[in-house]
């Protein structure tokens, strides 16, 4: 059985807690609405998807999202995506990609980077990466990778630089370490 969910705004809500929970603990999809860190499993609150992972939920048919009683295509919330979103369709093969190969991978925001990635999840690692997601055709000023090094090394977290080849329609992965004198 598939999950239902309800698009809201730019998020999607899962309406029913237990299976929200559920939901949560399967792979720590999402976040609870009033609850900012998950101290254990008993959570009784509304969980709320980010766009990306509604995406990578419907692909993998876990979940069905509707807009009142419409139901939406994958091709409906990509557009929706791309069209609330820069780079959407580079972030989200960038986030497949990594949940794919068995990271669990969150907003980096308060990082200043597009994915703060865990092995495990959060509660039970540290985000040993920060991933930044930038457009493979654009220039990136280097001042930006100097203070993404910087920061990530005050956090202990690896920077790592992510772009789609539209090429060979191939993720490309660089990492950066921070040397200090």
């Amino acid at each position: 059985m598939k999950i239902k969910a309800i698009l809201v705004g730019k998020r999607v809500v899962i309406p029913d807690r237990t299976i929200g929970r559920e939901l949560y603990k399967k792979g720590f999809y999402g976040k609870f609405v009033s609850i900012r860190k998950v101290k254990d499993y008993t959570v009784e609150d509304l969980l709320e998807l980010s766009l990306i992972e509604a995406v990578y939920l419907v692909e993998k048919g876990l979940i069905s999202v509707y807009s009142g009683e419409r139901k939406l295509s994958l091709s409906d919330l990509l557009k929706l995506g791309e069209k609330e979103y820069s780079n959407f369709s580079e972030v989200y093969e960038v986030y497949k990609d990594l949940r794919d190969s068995g990271f669990v991978v969150k907003s980096g925001i308060k990082f200043g980077a597009t994915f703060a990635v865990y092995k495990h999840g959060p509660g039970i690692d540290h985000a040993p990466f920060l991933v930044y997601v930038h457009p493979y055709n654009e220039p990136i000023d280097p001042l930006e990778i100097v203070r993404a090094g910087r920061l990530s090394h005050s956090v202990r977290k690896k920077f790592v630089l992510a772009t789609v080849n539209p090429r060979e329609k191939k993720i490309e992965y660089y990492s950066f370490e921070w040397f200090g004198a």
